[in-house]
């Protein structure tokens, strides 16, 4: 049986991964630079400073999420115009795609600086965890300026199918942030310790270099030449513009909905103490890093989709995206056992501190359980923006996070006092409702693509 599947899916395995594999390296960049802000914090810092990461990641990665998810808008268009071979309007939407993320950038810069570093004060977190939050939450907030914008070009590129580029941007970034990072927190070659400020002003600088290399290369490239023929950068046209964000905010929301419940999380358990606080910021940070890795396999099941649906072709669509879900069935299977396997000795990554290894050590056996969870969900999410359905995928979301997975985390680690093993119990649950909901979904929705095609 498992021979016959095999044999029937393995043209799609090859393609999806060929695709999904330079996508996985990118996303993990972003990933990365939170890991290395940690890793560098914890060991160069002290806890206190590192639940400070931890604080300003879990309130920053709703913002960042919503950037990118507002940026993703224009992959499956893209994806979808080169399917029908209409290039000139892949550099329309670029132009338009570009205009948008600029401004939006901005607003999520203004809302870093006037909301969040003032609400800071008032979500019931240790004073001592705050003082160091807030200057490295700052700078964190203005690199979302430059992020923007590689995202757009990287979005471009990698709806185009051209996916090895970013990669190997986001790969010398991170050796950028890293050594940059190791430099400001220890105070070398003369320059005074700054402590967790250091890692902002690290992860400033690499992302400001990668928007530049990313737009640069894109407009000069002749592989992208065909494509930019009609790219101008004062180009806005309402009727593209609203076509992007109509994809671009409902994914947005979704990753909102999903990392806003994890922020929600650490803002819970930073009521608890601060040594849970930072074995949160320790278990998070490695499921993020498989996380990043299952949303680069969506990502290209996105582009497969959309290629496929542009084309009409509903029978390769459905059995590509068959064939993700096998592989990211396979891989999270992989990262689960390891977490478990492993959950006493990666935590020694980002402190020596006993007390937070051993809480941390326990949450990763709860994240090896909902991987598999986190990754299907990710992936019937890709799946269904390729073919442009993303507005009931945005309810579940909600759903399966806001309505479930909080409120039952809540229930589980304070009011009956599982601590902040009970709140991860309540993500994990809202995780497999987001997984079999979407799965059904998808299941509906292409199933009725492919009786288009018989009728």
């Amino acid at each position: 049986m498992l021979n016959t599947l095999y044999s029937k899916y393995k043209p799609y395995y090859s393609d999806n991964l060929r695709l999904a594999l330079p996508i996985v390296v990118s996303q993990l960049g972003h990933t990365l630079a939170h890991l290395a802000d940690s890793v560098i914090v914890g060991h160069f810092a002290g806890t206190i400073q590192l639940a400070a990461v931890s604080l300003v990641n879990s309130l920053f990665m709703l913002i960042l999420v919503l950037g990118m998810g507002l940026a993703y808008g224009l992959t499956p268009l893209i994806a979808q115009e080169n399917g029908r071979k209409n290039y000139d309007e892949c550099g329309k939407l670029l132009s338009n795609s570009l205009i948008i993320n600029f401004f939006i950038s901005l607003l999520l810069y203004g809302f870093v600086h006037l909301g969040t570093l003032l609400v800071i004060d008032h979500i019931g977190q240790a004073p001592e965890v705050v003082a160091y939050a807030k200057p490295y939450l700052g700078l964190l907030g203005f690199s979302i300026i430059p992020l923007m914008i590689f995202q757009t070009f990287k979005q471009f590129a990698e709806g185009l199918g051209f996916t090895k580029q970013a990669m190997f941007v986001s790969i010398w970034g991170n050796v950028i942030n890293i050594v940059l990072g190791v430099v400001f927190v220890k105070g070398m070659f003369g320059i005074t310790p700054m402590g967790v400020k250091g890692v902002g002003l690290s992860t400033l600088i690499d992302r400001t270099v990668m928007a530049i290399v990313m737009s640069i290369y894109v407009m000069r490239s002749p592989v992208f030449k065909v494509y930019v023929k009609q790219f101008k950068i004062s180009f806005f046209d309402k009727v593209r513009a609203f076509k992007i964000v109509k994809i671009g905010a409902p994914v947005a929301l979704q990753y909102s909905f999903e990392i806003s419940a994890f922020s929600g999380a650490a803002i819970l358990i930073g009521t608890i103490g601060a040594i849970e606080q930072a074995a949160h910021q320790v278990a998070i940070n490695l499921a993020s890093i498989t996380y990043m890795m299952a949303s680069g396999i969506a990502s290209a099941a996105t582009i497969k989709t959309g290629n496929n649906f542009g084309k009409n072709n509903f029978k390769d669509l459905r059995q590509s995206a068959i064939a993700s879900y096998h592989v990211i069935i396979l891989f999270m299977t992989i990262t689960a056992l390891f977490f478990v396997l492993a959950n006493n000795l990666l935590p020694f990554l980002y402190t020596e501190d006993n007390a937070v290894i051993s809480i941390a050590a326990q949450l990763l056996i709860i994240a090896g359980f909902f991987q598999l969870f986190d990754g299907t969900q990710v992936v019937g999410l890709g799946v269904l923006r390729g073919i442009g359905d993303v507005n009931i995928p945005t309810v579940i979301t909600f759903i399966a996070y806001w309505i479930i997975g909080i409120p039952l985390g809540y229930f589980l680690g304070i009011k009956l006092e599982m601590g902040v093993n009970g709140i991860w119990y309540g993500l994990t649950f809202g995780l497999l409702t987001a997984s079999i909901l979407l799965f059904i979904r998808f299941q509906t929705k292409t199933r009725v693509l492919l009786s288009t095609i018989s009728g």
